[in-house]
């Protein structure tokens, strides 16, 4: 990017770079592409970009090279980046006033690029499993699912989870879930629902239906749901206040439906449930959901791969509501 705007993208021709001491010099094999980084391009969110400036946060690639201070990793393996470096496990970095969000691909240079030099604390092992296009969308979408799921709601078997929407995180949620044991029931768009249910969902509801909380509450005998993946935000807080189950948790993750949320108190305050504000997750956790993948075999769902050259077009996918997560295919 030479400025700020879909526009002011372009392809540059630079040096490779080389890894400092304890750096890791990466040739990227795929990138994986989230709504943050469009409205990084598009508005540039007020983050302090230094131009040039390459967007995209989630690679999966090939160390070539290896500083001398560098232990963790060795030539030729094969990594994934870590969306918020800084954060390797624990509580969240800063205080009430500024709380740490410190990002590839905003606060620190992203990762469209061929090669990329990265702290070796930035970076995690890849699953052994996995291609580099499907190791790619881990590093948000999947780890924003797990954490929530598993870091913070400690889904188990036998619960039941609501999981908004058939993106790259809902999707995650809804295997995140199958993994543990739960049962789930995923709200989409109607001509969508038929390949939620292939995909392992247990139930499945049109949320532009009228009924939408009655249809759910039916499901469950009344009990209501122990998790929501809450993806739409805004408004919608409210009707997840109300299909959740006595002492459930509501995973607050998206704002498709606004940055100002809304919810009657009565729900939150009688039924014992718990809010729980989720950017992403902690590299710990990242490497635990690297060996959860690796173990059960289970396959990221991919909507869409594009070569380096059609960004654009990649982007113009992401503004359509993809299923699944779209790739950016670099070497």
């Amino acid at each position: 990017m030479g400025g700020i705007g879909r526009d002011a993208l372009q392809l540059r021709e630079v040096d490779v770079p080389q890894p400092g001491p304890d750096e890791i010099l990466i040739k990227v094999a795929a990138v994986s592409l989230n709504h943050r980084d469009k409205m990084v391009i598009e508005t540039g969110r007020g983050l302090p970009l230094k131009f040039p400036f390459a967007p995209g946060s989630d690679l999966a690639g090939t160390v070539v090279a290896a500083g001398d201070a560098v232990t963790r990793f060795a030539v030729d393996d094969q990594v994934i980046s870590v969306f918020t470096p800084d954060w390797l496990d624990g509580a969240r970095a800063g205080d009430a006033r500024t709380p740490s969000y410190w990002t590839l691909g905003g606060f620190y240079p992203g990762v469209l690029a061929e090669y990329v030099a990265l702290p070796q604390d930035w970076v995690v092992r890849a699953p052994r499993t996995l291609s580099p296009a499907e190791a790619s969308t881990l590093p948000v979408a999947g780890l924003t699912a797990w954490f929530a799921l598993v870091e913070r709601g400690h889904v188990r078997a036998g619960d039941v989870v609501l999981v908004e929407g058939t993106g790259g995180v809902a999707l995650f949620g809804v295997q995140t879930a199958k993994m543990h044991g739960a049962e789930v029931i995923v709200s989409g768009s109607a001509d969508k629902l038929d390949r939620v249910l292939e995909l392992g969902a247990d139930h499945v509801v049109d949320r532009r239906s009228a009924d939408w909380a009655e249809s759910i509450l039916a499901l469950t005998g009344d009990r209501g749901v122990d998790h929501v993946l809450e993806l739409l935000g805004g408004r919608h807080l409210g009707k997840a206040a109300q299909v959740v189950a006595v002492g459930g948790h509501i995973h607050l993750i998206g704002a498709l439906d606004g940055f100002e949320a809304s919810t009657p108190v009565m729900p939150i305050l009688m039924k014992d449930i718990t809010i729980h504000g989720i950017g992403t997750g902690h590299r710990r956790a990242l490497s635990d959901l690297v060996s959860a993948i690796d173990s059960t075999e289970t396959k990221p769902v991919i909507g869409a791969r594009y070569p380096f050259h059609e960004l654009s077009a990649a982007l113009d996918h992401l503004d359509r509501g993809p299923f699944g997560k779209i790739v950016v295919e670099v070497g």
